[in-house]
């Protein structure tokens, strides 16, 4: 078949004007849904959604069931200050920030790292925590090794799946073998059966699981490893809600609150009991 130069360019102009016609109509969309900021919703609403998994002592149950940890408290005090209600949205860790993106929750409040990684899906606050990662060991199995023997075929780490341990632990001993499993708890009963080496989460975790079981358990390097910041997460494109949940967090530094809380919870040990 022989088409006319006339009627290919009218072709071409056609799919061109539909093309723009497209990107226009998305751009237009993508504006319109990201026009109001979370903050709008959150008053509207009259509720803040948070999104968080459960870990020791950041967030977990008391013997009620109940939320409690740090991370709750730093929830309700951020629902009280804005004047709302706090509705907590326990997801497991690997779909947390997916989960975010597709708007199941307003913002993730659950020990999560800074990371640049991250950063290319989501905002994050200012730091409003700061821990490192610490070594948690079987002590018959390792006994002797040096933080170099580690690195080997021969030893067997585990961590919790999708979270920062996760990829330290490639980073730093790719030879040995890595078990992921959706909580912490999990992930440390390896090691406590025998199963495992070591595993690595944030502190205080591995040291007061080397207390409650010093027969078998042990932080055999006086070290915290890849000591990082830890952020509220939020969808991209909001610039409100990074300004406000910046504001509180350094307003909170200022007071002295989030320090007070941060030290309630992982370095004191009275409220064992709620949990025990």
């Amino acid at each position: 078949m022989k088409i006319t130069r006339r009627l290919l360019g009218g072709v071409f102009a056609a799919a061109l004007a539909s093309i723009s016609f497209s990107q226009v109509t998305f751009a237009g969309t993508a504006q319109e849904l990201g026009a109001e900021s979370v903050i709008e919703t959150i008053k509207k609403r009259g509720v803040i959604k948070i999104g968080l998994d459960l870990f020791v002592p950041w967030s977990m149950r008391d013997k009620n069931g109940d939320l409690v940890g740090f991370e709750p408290d730093v929830g309700r005090k951020l629902a009280a200050d804005m004047g709302v209600e706090v509705e907590f949205i326990p997801t497991k860790w690997a779909g947390i920030i997916p989960a975010l993106v597709a708007g199941k929750f307003d913002v993730i409040i659950s020990g999560m790292t800074v990371t640049p990684a991250r950063n290319l899906t989501v905002n994050f606050s200012e730091p409003y925590a700061f821990s490192g990662l610490t070594i948690l060991a079987n002590t018959a199995m390792t006994e002797g090794m040096t933080l170099e023997d580690y690195n080997s075929e021969d030893i067997t780490f585990t961590c919790r799946r999708g979270a920062t341990p996760c990829v330290f632990i490639q980073n730093k001993f790719p030879k040995a073998e890595l078990l992921m499993f959706d909580e912490d708890g999990a992930s440390t009963q390896e090691v406590l059966n025998g199963n495992a080496h070591a595993t690595m989460a944030s502190e205080p975790g591995p040291s007061q699981d080397a207390r409650r079981n010093p027969e078998t358990l042990s932080v055999p390097f006086n070290q915290a490893f890849d000591a990082g910041g830890e952020g509220f997460a939020m969808r991209k494109s909001d610039p409100d809600a990074l300004a406000y949940f910046n504001s509180w967090i350094r307003r909170h530094n200022h007071t002295g609150w989030l320090k007070t809380t941060h030290d309630y919870w992982f370095r004191g040990d009275d409220w064992h009991d709620q949990v025990e």
